[in-house]
């Protein structure tokens, strides 16, 4: 699904302004793809991990990926919510746009092919190559209509706060790693951290992710990106991306730390309830349809 998806990218970039090949073909087969993605992670979800190193990436740390339960429920979240979101968007976007139809199209697969990426991301290097093409991607989506200044500053705003996250999230990974040297996933489940090591990565995770899924006080770009953003890509942001925040949380929280204090716990429910308030509180006063699904994302956020 990665690969065809940045297939199905690049061909758009080949003829960027035959809007028809575009929105008739290209969107159509994306959305075919997620189909088949989301039948095959159902039945991955039942099956036992399976595991893959690619000869990708750096001389001594090859791509390591890997496919169980818990990254199959959000493949599946993203398959499904894809095919609907890319059969739409062969009818939304226009040639009248800041970007070329084409560019447009191979942004948009690249983005899901980051998050699909992210998702079975076993290391640290494969998983921050990831994250950091879906960062660029999505704000490349955001900024679509580049011409306004008001879209370039919300551009701007998104790209600034998911590098605030990626770097916490980096020094999450050098904590989870422990002294070893070892970056890959497997390495960080078979060592068991001390002292105040664990709270540390939890909360270096709870920022990092925080950042990206909308938390308080990290939710700034929210408001912001979503009226600046087409409503495809607003959609996949809210149904999917703030999401992969959720599983990369649960991944170190439940899989690749070993100690979970009750205290934790506490923070997670505090900063839930209020970023829930909060945006269940603004989202009543929104009289923008398009700032609205963002303050309920916030809020969606908050309750999970």
């Amino acid at each position: 699904a990665i690969l065809a998806w940045l297939a199905i990218g690049a061909l758009g970039l080949v003829r960027p302004r035959d809007l028809r090949f575009i929105s008739r073909a290209l969107f159509p087969v994306g959305a075919a793809v997620a189909l088949a993605l989301a039948i095959v992670a159902g039945y991955a979800i039942g099956a036992p991990p399976a595991a893959i190193v690619l000869p990708l990436g750096l001389p001594d740390l090859p791509f390591h990926l890997r496919i169980d339960a818990r990254s199959a429920v959000f493949l599946l979240l993203l398959g499904g919510a894809t095919v609907a979101i890319s059969l739409f968007s062969a009818g939304y976007f226009r040639a009248s746009e800041g970007t070329a139809p084409g560019t447009v199209c191979f942004q948009y697969h690249a983005f899901l092919a980051a998050m699909a990426l992210v998702l079975v991301a076993d290391d640290a290097y494969v998983f921050m190559v990831a994250w950091e093409t879906m960062a660029l991607a999505s704000f490349f989506l955001v900024t679509t209509d580049h011409r306004l200044p008001e879209i370039r500053r919300a551009g701007f705003l998104y790209l600034l706060i998911a590098h605030v996250g990626a770097l916490a999230i980096l020094l999450c990974f050098g904590v989870l790693q422990g002294g070893s040297g070892d970056y890959t996933f497997g390495s960080m489940r078979s060592l068991t951290l001390t002292g105040a090591w664990p709270t540390a990565a939890f909360f270096l995770a709870l920022a990092g992710f925080g950042a990206k899924a909308g938390l308080l006080p990290l939710h700034i770009w929210l408001p912001e990106a979503h009226p600046a953003a087409p409503s495809p890509v607003s959609a996949l942001m809210s149904g999917v991306m703030l999401k992969t925040a959720i599983y990369g949380l649960l991944r170190v929280t439940f899989d690749l730390l070993h100690a979970q204090l009750w205290w934790w716990g506490v923070v997670a429910l505090a900063l839930g309830l209020a970023t829930a308030l909060f945006g269940v509180v603004f989202a009543a006063v929104q009289s923008d349809m398009k700032r609205l699904p963002a303050y309920t994302s916030i809020e969606n956020i908050g309750i999970i």
